[in-house]
């Protein structure tokens, strides 16, 4: 039996009389109609030109209710964070949408007077200060929020370029934000709704899963950001590219390539003809 169909069929029914077999999915029909011929604890009936099921034996209903959703009150349940609340309906905190409400991401300031702030409640993050205190700081974000900065914002996809800021072009001040591998949606509608920094610079490793991350954020933030193509990259690339990271990679550079702004061009058709994908700690290496 489907007990993920038969927890949600249960629960439509819980405190109702009856209701039309149309309001449950082919699914949950499926799921109701086994437990029926099981246990008895709920029937289906002919009414009118339709079926419509009814709880028959409440003590049996509410037994097999518990034992798939334990539940809590209305009132407590509006309280509990998202993942408690999907304990309680199905005893598994990832059923349905388990991400949370919120993101925090880890920022680092290049350069002394880097500054966040949030001129709705009028309160600012001394990133810079931080920074060269702590090593590095972070914000709980949400879409809503008003923070934003007057320097550019990069996003990198590898610690190593987090750690260490030398690879960063002259004279640079602005924020870092590691991101670990994929861009998370959070992170994306955070920056999709409204200007956060003066520019948004985008460092992701030269291979499918990075570009197909620039090809979402493009989508979103349009010129407003940016894919950094790191010097003598095609050199760095025909010398330290990696065939393998590229057949890996493949199925997302394949559906990324089309979505990318013209001036990639010359690095996707240089990935295609070599079978190269290039990591971003290349930038340390040399080049010609």
């Amino acid at each position: 039996m489907d007990e993920r169909a038969l927890r949600a069929a249960l629960l439509k029914l819980l405190g109702k009389e009856a209701l039309p077999a149309s309001q449950f999915t082919a699914a949950q029909r499926r799921a109701l109609d086994l437990f029926a011929y099981r246990t008895g604890g709920v029937i289906c009936q002919r009414q009118g030109r339709g079926d419509v099921y009814r709880v028959s034996d409440p003590h049996v209903f509410d037994t097999h209710l518990a034992a798939l959703s334990p539940q809590v009150p209305i009132t407590e349940e509006e309280r509990l964070p998202r993942r408690a609340r999907h304990i309680a309906h199905a005893r598994d905190s990832k059923a349905c949408s388990h991400q949370h409400d919120y993101y925090y991401p880890m920022l680092k300031a290049v350069g002394v007077e880097v500054e966040w702030r949030d001129e709705v409640r009028r309160v600012a993050l001394p990133l810079g200060q931080l920074t060269r205190d702590f090593g590095a700081a972070s914000l709980r974000i949400e879409a809503g929020d008003a923070w934003l900065t007057d320097q550019v914002l990069w996003l990198v996809e590898n610690q190593a370029l987090f750690d260490r800021t030398d690879w960063l072009p002259p004279g640079t001040v602005a924020t870092l934000l590691y991101y670990g591998g994929q861009l998370d949606g959070r992170l994306l509608d955070w920056l999709a709704n409204r200007p956060r920094a003066s520019r948004v610079m985008h460092f992701p490793d030269y291979d499918g899963v990075g570009l197909a991350n620039f090809a979402r954020l493009h989508a979103l933030l349009g010129e407003s950001c940016e894919c950094w193509l790191m010097p003598d990259w095609s050199a760095r690339l025909a010398r330290y590219g990696s065939n393998r990271l590229w057949r890996d990679t493949l199925r997302d550079f394949t559906g990324a390539a089309s979505r990318l702004p013209g001036y990639l061009a010359p690095l996707t058709h240089q990935m295609r003809q070599s079978g190269l994908a290039l990591e971003q700690e290349a930038v340390w290496l040399p080049g010609q």
